[in-house]
């Protein structure tokens, strides 16, 4: 299956690294994965991948609320109506679970099924979680 793991960073750093890990984890499953600085990469549409793994970082510690720059690309982003989905923040502060439960709203809203969610510690547990995601139909 083509998967995208897109991600939400200005510039590299743990949320880059965390989405590395998680595509190289799927990448062993067999699929055929792409990953995507969405900030960088604005013109990409996710119409032709049949499972999107999303994810960002809070903005501060004490932050729930998500980057502007993530709810534009989510709307450009093509056809994702139906698509099935991962999401997973990056474990940072204080409010990250109210940061991914923003986040899962938006991407729900497009009509994408969240399949499941989780709080990312390290690019260790991300590539764990790469190789356990369930992502053939």
């Amino acid at each position: 299956m083509r998967v995208a793991v897109v991600y939400f960073e200005k510039e590299k750093g743990r949320v880059s690294e965390v989405a590395e890990a998680l595509a190289h984890g799927i990448g062993e499953q067999g699929h055929d994965v792409k990953v995507v600085n969405a900030l960088l990469d604005t013109n990409v549409k996710l119409t032709m991948y049949e499972y999107i793994a999303i994810g960002t970082a809070p903005l501060s510690p004490f932050s729930k609320k998500l980057d502007g720059s993530l709810e534009t690309f989510v709307k450009n982003a093509g056809t994702v109506t139906g698509k099935r989905c991962y999401a997973f923040v990056l474990k940072k502060g204080f409010r990250t679970f109210g940061v991914l439960q923003g986040l899962m709203k938006l991407i729900e809203k497009e009509g994408v099924i969240l399949k499941t969610s989780d709080i990312i510690n390290s690019k260790e547990e991300a590539a764990y979680i790469g190789k356990k995601l369930h992502i053939s139909k």
